[in-house]
């Protein structure tokens, strides 16, 4: 099923920033397809804010219903007041492969743990708002061996439902091509191409 994900470069991030109560809360969000994409958004955050008293953290590293690539942190603030309230946001974003740290420099007023999970929350959810996004398609490499003549006619019905072409192989009888195959429920009809091409091609990895 394909989803949003952050629409930046690897190393690239989105900030947004907002003051309560003389606090200053700086969200940046940035491409996760890793939890090591969060560990260096946590990283370039504490070398460039280094004197922030927290920075808070949340990702979820693949799909935005999956719950096997998940983490957040408080750095430090009162239990569940920061990291967890920040994880709810992404969660319900609908917004997948994306890591969140949250800057805090301490204005000298203390907000209490609700306060804090609101600001936290906020800081995020606005960050969200304004994040450029694309829509990510899940994939799977599937090779598909045909005809030298067929090859043009294949090439032009996989791009006719989006299907990249990622790479190719010339043998001595035809020429394989790997497809960059979605997995969706709903995933390009084979039999129409095994019809259109009269029987005359073979999916090498059938089952996958």
């Amino acid at each position: 099923m394909s989803y949003l994900i952050p629409a930046l470069a690897p190393e690239a991030h989105h900030e947004h920033s907002i003051e309560i109560e003389k606090s200053r809360f700086i969200a940046w969000l940035a491409l996760a397809p890793t939890p090591d994409g969060m560990a260096r958004l946590l990283a370039q955050a504490r070398l460039v804010h280094p004197n922030a008293r927290h920075h808070c953290t949340a990702f979820i590293a693949g799909a935005p219903n999956e719950q096997n690539a998940i983490g957040f942190s408080d750095d430090g603030e009162p239990g569940g007041t920061a990291g967890r309230p920040m994880y709810q946001v992404l969660e319900g974003s609908g917004v997948g492969q994306v890591a969140c740290v949250v800057i805090r420099y301490f204005g000298g007023i203390k907000l209490g743990t609700g306060g804090l999970a609101r600001a936290y929350s906020r800081a995020v959810l606005e960050g969200l708002e304004q994040l450029p996004t694309a829509t990510f398609t899940p994939r799977t490499p599937r090779r598909l061996k045909i005809g030298f003549a067929l090859e043009a006619d294949v090439r032009h019905w996989l791009t006719g439902y989006e299907v990249p072409v990622e790479g190719s192989d010339y043998v001595a009888d035809g020429v394989i091509l790997t497809a960059g195959w979605p997995t969706s429920d709903t995933p390009p009809p084979l039999e129409e191409l095994r019809a259109r091409l009269k029987g005359a091609l073979e999916v090498i990895d059938e089952t996958t």
